[in-house]
C-alpha cells in the first residue's frame, strides 16, 4: 500500500515511505534504458528485425518481455543451443549496427532526470549507473537524459561477465561505490532490473515509464513502485 507520509499521486505502491528508503541511502544505482530514457520499444523492435533478417520470426509482445537483458540473455529464450553457437554473435552483431543506424538518435530522456539527479546529489547521496548497454551507446544515453556532464560511477556491458538478471552489473557498481548492499538503493524499469539487483542483495524502486506492469515489479521484489523519475522526485520533495 502507499505510505501516507508520500505524495499518493507519486508512488503507485510501497512497502515503506519512499523518502525513509532514499534518505536512508548512501547512494542510488539507476538502470538507464527504460528508466531514465525511453528505449525500450526501440530496443524490441530492434531485436525483432534482427530475427526476421535471419529468417526467424517471434512475437514484438515476448521480445519486448525480454528487454533489458542482454543479448547474451535473450536470445537463448528464442534460439536453440545449435542456432545460437551458429548465428547468435552474427545476430546480435546486426542488431547493435541496426540500432545505432536507425534508433540510437531517436533516444529521448525522461523528464526531470536531471533534476532528480542533482536532487540526491544536493542531498549527499551518491549516483551511479549499472546498465547493460555499451559504454559508447551509454555516452549518448546520458546526453538524452541531461546527465553528461555529471561525475558518477557507471558499469556497463564491459563489466559483466553475464548482463542482467545476473547480478554482475549491480555488484561491479556496488563494489566501485565502496559502500555495504544495505546502503545502496537501486532504481529499474524492468522484473529483470529487481531480479539483478535482489541477487546482489539490493532493494530496487520500480518504474512504469519502462511499459513493465506494477504486478510483474512486486511479483520480482520491488519494495516500491513509481510511474517514472518525475514521480520520485515529486515523492522526494
Amino acid at each position: 500500500m502507499s505510505s501516507s507520509t508520500t505524495p499518493a499521486a507519486s508512488v503507485i505502491r510501497a512497502d515503506q515511505d519512499v523518502r525513509t528508503l532514499v534518505f536512508g541511502a548512501g547512494a542510488v544505482i539507476f538502470d538507464v534504458d527504460g528508466t531514465l530514457i525511453d528505449s525500450v520499444d526501440f530496443h524490441a523492435e530492434a531485436w525483432e528485425r534482427a530475427f526476421a533478417a535471419f529468417g526467424l520470426t517471434f512475437p514484438l509482445s515476448a521480445i519486448r518481455a525480454q528487454i533489458g537483458k542482454g543479448g547474451d540473455q535473450l536470445m537463448p529464450v528464442f534460439l536453440d543451443k545449435d542456432t545460437l553457437e551458429a548465428r547468435g554473435g552474427d545476430i546480435e552483431d546486426f542488431r547493435g549496427n541496426l540500432f545505432k543506424r536507425d534508433y540510437l538518435a531517436r533516444v529521448r530522456g525522461f523528464p526531470e532526470v536531471r533534476a532528480l539527479f542533482d536532487f540526491l546529489n544536493d542531498a549527499g547521496i551518491k549516483t551511479a549507473l549499472g546498465s547493460s548497454a555499451k559504454q559508447d551507446e551509454l555516452e549518448v544515453y546520458k546526453k538524452a537524459a541531461g546527465i553528461d556532464d555529471l561525475d558518477m560511477i557507471e558499469t556497463t556491458a564491459d563489466d559483466a561477465a553475464k548482463s542482467k538478471p545476473h547480478p554482475d552489473i549491480f555488484e561491479a557498481a556496488l563494489a566501485r561505490l565502496g559502500l555495504a548492499a544495505d546502503e545502496v538503493l537501486v532504481v529499474g524499469d524492468t522484473p529483470h532490473d529487481v531480479e539483478a539487483a535482489n541477487r546482489a542483495d539490493l532493494r530496487t524502486i520500480g518504474m512504469l515509464c519502462g511499459g513493465f506492469s506494477e504486478v510483474s515489479l512486486l511479483d520480482a521484489g520491488a519494495v516500491a513502485v513509481l510511474k517514472d523519475p518525475a514521480a520520485l522526485l515529486a515523492a522526494l520533495r
